[in-house]
Formats: structure tokens, C-alpha cells, sequence
């Protein structure tokens, strides 16, 4: 064996990821939202970026000044109410339009509310410091989360007096607010629309957890009541609230907002693609800095502002790719679920990264990007991108998408005698009949995404 160095040439294939491109594949999947933060932390450091505004804005305004002698004033206010006069863009006619008296500039959180009555009810200096602390400890939810033992131990206050001042605060609106568990929630609400039915009364004492499985039978048995009677008072206890804080929402951080990245409108028989600029904002060069290097002599600056305007115009470049990218995604899908948008979720096709991938001629990982956390606004309803990527279950009749499925099995539940409720097996035989093959399994998973309780649960008496 010889042992020694040889000089030869080959051949190879590999990707290199160099940081350009791996700042593109980054803005492409990022959320508008964390797309407006980057660009708003690009701007601050580079100078030579700016969004993109009207050319209008960037006249000359000694220009538009001298013009203003030459506007004849009183014909162009004669002109502005009329209607013809006045350039729209195309709308669509079952879109609302927005008025701004519907929005809410604010609303109380749950523990204002409640301290607003406690000043209005308690006079006792004593007394609202215990209540400010009760309603301090109570959730979201309206629930009391601490102990009275352990208020009136922090007071060093009589155990009674906390009570006393626990029971005030749980006349208060919401009504049920401040309870300790569900079942004391739920007997407040009844003993404050004055029920008189003492079997209602039992019922939430000690059967909650039989209502829950839909086991009537049982607590006819043990109350000596008629079935019917029992479903009556289930169906009454069902009319409570088990969760009095729930309808507050002054805390602003639980709030989220949506802005859709495109949106899809049906005008004059066809379907139009229109990206938010809001979301992906068209970004420019600024004009004095490239004024600045054309004229300037120092080779520090000149090197400073070539050096930010490449930068600058790689960001710009990637902005467009990413807005060219998301809207060919969006022009495959609109070809791929047509149906959808013309019947519904009954007629979503199974659809895969794939078969978009290879329309708009990408990787798979490129359309992966472009779909994560966008969102289209659509004339049925605003829609996650990834939602029209489902998968498929194969039929005489086609591929059926597992959507579709689901939609036909809520069909079925809501259409079935209550009394004598479907079981996933006789849902799954019903399909079958109409060429479509699953398996109860199956069944039970997708009537546990519908969030719908088994046929058990369903029944009634």
C-alpha cells in the first residue's frame, strides 16, 4: 500500500446558505406581524430604507404652492359633491362596511366592576379592605382561588366577618360571582331567581358528575322522580352560567386581532387577489442619502451608505419575493378549492404542499413558509392558509377530503332523534352506503375535533 498526496478536480452539488438567502427564507415565513417588527428594527439602523408613500407627497412644495393661485376654487368645491366626480375603488357588495360607532374605546375589567360595587354597597373602611382583597383573589372566571381561611388569617381577622363580607360580594353582579366551586356557583344563580323546585336544588348537590355523563337514569332512581322530569331539570341547569366572569374582557392582553394578509373578493363574476400593503409594506430608497453618496467625497461615507443600501436593496428585493410567493400560493389554492368557495366545506378537495408546490413550480418547504400564520379574508369567513392543506380519504366518487367528512358527520348529529342518537359505528355505515370507507375509530376522531360528545352523552330522555 503507498501512502502519499495527490492534486485531483471533482465535481460536487451543495447548497450554501449564504446570509441573504438565509435572510429571505426568514421574511418569507415570517407572521406580518413579526415582519413589521423586523422591518421597523431594519429602518432604525439603516437610514436608506423608508416605506414607500404616495409620489404626490413628494412634490416640490413651493410648486404646489404657486399652483394653488391657478385651482379655481369655487368650481372644484362644486365639483366634490358630485358623485361621478369622486374615484372609488371596486367594492364588494356583501362586505360590511365598517363604522366606527360599533367599535368600544373601552370596557371595564371584571375587578372594576366589582370594586365599583363594593364602594357602592360596603361603607365599613374595615369591611371594603377585606372585599378588596376577596375580589383581588378571584379569577377570571369569577372564582374565588384563596381560601377565607387564609384571608382572614392574613387580615388577622375573625374567620366570620371575611365570610360575611364574601357572602355580600356574591350578591353582586355577575350573579355567581365569588364562588368557591361550581356546585356553590350554580346554587347561588338558583337561589337568586328563586327556584322552588327542591329537586333541582339536590340535583346540583350531589349529581353534577351524573349530568355530565348524561346518566338520568340514575338520578331518577335515586330522587323517585319521572325521567322526563329529570331531563326537564338538566336541561335548566344548563341555562346557568358556570363561569360568571367570563363575559369581562377588560383585560386587553387576552384580546387577539387578525389582520389578514390577503384578501379574496368576488367582483363581476370573478375572484380578485389583493395583498395588504399593511402587512408586507412596499419599502423605498431614500432620496437625500442616495443625493448624499452620488456627492459626497469622503470615502468613509461613501463606503457607509453603499454598505446600507445593498443591504437596503436585498431587504427590498425579498419583500417583493415574499409578496410574489404568498400570491402565487394564494392563486394555486383559488384553483385547487374553486368548489369550496362556491359551496362551502362540504366540497374542500384533499390538497397537500405538494400539489401547490408543483403548480407554482417550488419546494414544498417554500409553500410551507409562505402559508404559516398567513391569513386570507374570504366572502365565506376569514381563513388560516394552511386550512385549505387537508387530507384525503379516497371514495367511488373521488377523493374526499377529511373536512368535508367531518362537515357530513355534523350533518348527520345535528339531523338525528335525540332520543335514539347515532353511534360512531352507524355513522361510519351510513358513510360506507355512500361510498365513502372509514372506520369507526376514525369516526370517533373526527367527532372528538368537532368537538361533539359520544352518542351516550347526547341521548335524551
Amino acid at each position: 500500500m503507498r501512502l502519499g498526496y495527490n492534486l485531483t478536480l471533482e465535481q460536487a452539488q451543495k447548497l450554501v446558505m449564504t446570509p441573504e438567502l438565509q435572510q429571505a427564507i426568514q421574511l418569507l415565513q415570517f407572521t406580518s406581524h413579526e415582519l413589521n417588527e423586523y422591518l421597523e428594527n431594519e429602518m432604525e439602523t439603516n437610514p436608506l430604507l423608508e416605506v414607500k408613500t404616495d409620489a404626490k407627497e413628494h412634490e416640490n412644495i413651493d410648486e404646489i404652492e404657486s399652483k394653488n393661485e391657478e385651482i379655481d376654487w369655487e368650481e372644484f368645491l362644486e365639483n366634490y359633491d358630485d358623485i361621478s366626480y369622486t374615484v372609488t375603488a371596486p367594492r364588494d357588495r356583501n362586505e360590511k362596511e365598517i363604522t366606527y360607532d360599533n367599535f368600544i374605546t373601552y370596557s371595564s375589567s371584571l375587578k372594576e366592576h366589582l370594586l365599583l360595587q363594593l364602594n357602592l354597597n360596603i361603607s365599613n373602611e374595615i369591611d371594603k379592605i377585606i372585599g378588596e382583597l376577596i375580589i383581588e383573589s378571584i379569577d377570571q372566571n369569577g372564582y374565588l382561588i384563596t381560601s377565607i381561611e387564609s384571608l382572614a388569617k392574613d387580615l388577622k381577622i375573625p374567620f366570620e366577618r371575611v365570610e360575611k363580607v364574601l357572602l355580600q360580594i356574591q350578591t353582586f353582579d355577575p350573579i355567581g360571582i365569588g364562588a368557591r366551586d361550581l356546585k356553590e356557583c350554580l346554587m347561588i344563580q338558583l337561589r337568586e331567581r328563586k327556584i322552588k323546585d327542591e329537586n333541582i336544588y339536590l340535583v346540583v348537590e350531589n349529581y353534577l358528575e351524573d349530568i355530565a355523563h348524561n346518566r338520568l337514569c340514575k338520578i331518577s332512581k335515586k330522587l323517585g322522580i319521572e325521567l322526563k322530569d329529570v331531563q326537564d331539570i338538566c336541561d335548566y341547569i344548563k341555562t346557568l352560567e358556570p363561569k360568571p366572569g367570563r363575559c369581562f374582557s377588560g383585560d386587553m392582553e387576552e384580546v387577539k386581532y387578525i389582520t389578514p394578509d390577503i384578501t379574496l373578493r368576488y367582483l363581476d363574476g370573478e375572484y380578485i387577489i389583493i395583498l395588504n400593503d399593511n402587512t408586507a409594506p412596499r419599502l423605498n430608497i431614500n432620496r437625500f442619502y442616495k443625493g448624499l453618496m452620488a456627492s459626497s467625497d469622503d470615502p468613509n461615507i461613501t463606503e457607509f451608505i453603499t454598505k446600507k443600501l445593498n443591504s437596503a436593496m436585498w431587504i427590498i428585493k425579498s419583500i417583493e419575493q415574499r409578496r410574489m410567493t404568498i400570491y402565487n400560493v394564494v392563486e394555486s389554492i383559488l384553483k385547487f378549492q374553486s368548489d369550496f368557495f362556491e359551496k362551502g366545506e362540504k366540497a374542500l378537495k384533499p390538497l397537500t404542499l405538494k400539489d401547490v408546490a408543483d403548480d407554482i413550480g417550488v419546494h414544498e418547504s417554500t409553500v410551507s413558509r409562505a402559508t404559516n400564520g398567513k391569513y386570507m379574508q374570504t366572502p365565506r369567513g376569514l381563513f388560516e392558509l394552511k386550512y385549505f392543506f387537508t387530507s384525503g380519504v379516497s371514495s367511488e366518487k373521488g377523493s374526499l377530503s377529511a373536512t368535508s367528512i367531518k362537515v357530513m358527520i355534523r350533518d348527520m348529529i345535528e339531523k338525528e332523534d335525540s332520543k335514539k342518537p347515532l353511534s360512531d359505528q352507524k355513522i361510519a355505515d351510513i358513510l360506507k352506503e355512500k361510498s365513502i370507507s372509514i372506520s369507526r375509530r376514525t369516526v370517533a376522531k373526527y367527532r372528538d375535533e368537532l368537538d361533539i360528545p359520544s352518542s351516550s352523552k347526547r341521548r335524551r330522555y
